[in-house]
This record gives C-alpha cells, sequence and structure tokens, in this order.
C-alpha cells in the first residue's frame, strides 16, 4: 500500500508542479508585475474577481488529483502496462520516430479534445460535465485546469488513447504534456501572444489562438479546438467575428503606445 501512495504522490508532485509553474509564472508577470502597462491589450478589458481565481485554482487542484490516478492505474500497474504500447529505450525506434510522433500526437489530441468538446456542449451533458469550466467567461491563467471531475476524466482520456494505439516512451508523456500546458496557459491568458496578422498567415490560420479560446468562454458558442482550427474550419464552428476579434486584440493604437 505505502508503495502505491508512494507513487501517487510521485505523480502529484509532478503533475501539480507543471500546472502550478507554467500558471504561476504566467499569472506573475500577466496580472501582477505588467498588469498597469498592459492591462489596455487584454482582450476582455476587465479582469476576473478574487473569487474567480480562488475556484479555477480549487478544481484545478481536484483535476490534479484525477491526472495523477491514470498513470498510476496504468502504467504502474502491473498488470495492465503489458498491454500498453509504451516501449522501454528510445534506441528501440530511433530518433527519427521519437522526435516525428510528437506532431501526431497533437493531431490526435486535437481532434480528441474537439469532438468530446462538442459533445460536452450538448444540453444534456453540459451542466453536469463542462459549466464549472465555463463559469470562467473571462478566464485567467489558474482557468487552464479549472474542470468538473467528471471533464477531468474525459480530458484525461487522451493519456489512455495515446498508450494503447501508438508506441510511446514516458518521456514523450512527460514532454508532451508540458508542452500541452504551456499552450493551454496561453489560451487561457487573457492576452494574445501572436502577432498582428498571424491569424490570416498561411500557418496561422490553422492555429488555434488566445482570442479564439477567449471568445468561447465569453460566448460558449464555437471555436472548439486546442491546438489548431483544423476542424473549428472544416466543422464551420470558427466564430464568424474571430479575425475582427484577433485584429482588435493585436493593433495598438496611439494612445495604447504611450503607455
Amino acid at each position: 500500500m505505502n508503495t502505491w501512495i508512494e507513487r501517487y504522490w510521485y505523480i502529484l508532485e509532478r503533475v501539480g508542479s507543471r500546472y502550478f509553474m507554467v500558471a504561476g509564472v504566467a499569472f506573475l508577470l500577466f496580472y501582477v508585475l505588467l498588469r498597469s502597462r498592459i492591462a489596455q491589450k487584454k482582450i476582455q478589458r476587465t479582469f476576473p474577481s478574487l473569487s474567480d481565481y480562488h475556484r479555477e485554482i480549487f478544481y484545478s487542484v481536484l483535476t490534479i488529483m484525477i491526472f495523477g490516478l491514470i498513470p498510476l492505474l496504468l502504467i504502474f500497474n502491473p498488470s495492465v502496462r503489458p498491454y500498453t504500447t509504451l516501449y522501454n529505450t528510445i534506441a528501440e525506434r530511433g530518433w527519427r520516430y521519437y522526435v516525428g510522433i510528437f506532431p501526431l500526437m497533437f493531431l490526435m489530441h486535437d481532434t480528441y479534445f474537439y469532438w468530446t468538446h462538442r459533445l460536452m456542449h450538448h444540453p444534456r451533458l453540459f451542466r453536469y460535465f463542462h459549466l464549472v469550466h465555463h463559469q470562467s467567461t473571462n478566464p485567467s491563467p489558474w482557468a487552464a485546469y479549472a474542470f468538473h471531475p467528471l471533464e477531468a476524466i474525459i480530458e484525461v482520456g487522451i493519456f489512455a488513447v495515446f498508450i494503447f494505439t501508438i508506441p510511446v516512451h514516458t518521456t514523450h508523456i512527460i514532454l508532451f504534456f508540458l508542452l500541452s500546458i504551456l499552450y493551454n496557459v496561453y489560451g487561457h491568458l487573457g492576452w494574445e501572444l501572436y502577432p498582428k496578422g498571424f491569424n490570416t498567415s498561411f500557418v496561422g490560420r490553422w492555429i488555434n489562438t488566445s482570442v479564439s479560446h477567449n471568445q468561447h468562454h465569453k460566448y460558449f458558442k464555437g471555436n472548439y479546438g486546442l491546438y489548431f482550427l483544423f476542424w473549428d474550419r472544416w466543422m464551420k464552428t470558427l466564430r464568424a467575428e474571430y479575425d475582427d476579434a484577433f485584429e482588435k486584440a493585436t493593433t495598438v493604437s496611439a494612445a495604447d503606445s504611450r503607455h
């Protein structure tokens, strides 16, 4: 029993530290240290309340506790691990495969996220799964993991998809979810970091942005993607005013430039 508890705490420390480090640094920079200088560039000019931050962190801690259970049950469980696609050494498949699998992982996760996200917006499911996350109508970095426990189970399902479908090394999982939380925090940041015109560029028109996800939180409908806009564009769920909103968020007026 002690071994299971120790392993669980080991996982929690890593998942939790990743969330608090990335979200905490973003919050400190944008909401504390630089707040007065960049407030006029915020996507939604108002700021969340203190109670919003508390709610986001509370549900994020619950999410971290749920996220920690899945590796415990699937990777550290000798009854399950032999049936996974995890491999032990990078040399088994080489560095080309090791590096090349990351784009596939992001495409898989984006597809999984888009369709489960849309499903959770179904009127019969929304209040049970997704309403907690949408209480952040003006999200902060702390909202990145602010899920109802039922949604947290759905979100961590991509972990199982990976280790039962494609050969992955343990470090694939570590690096992928580090990059994932970085982009997730950016999506909930409240400021746009991509430059003006990025949304209409050859590459940028397919990339999800903080403006796009902020619109989803504000209006509850449309812009369902995570990393990309492929599915939103193909399924015609990208909000019609997205380009105008991106232009507004990345245009510095003469008054703004004096700050």
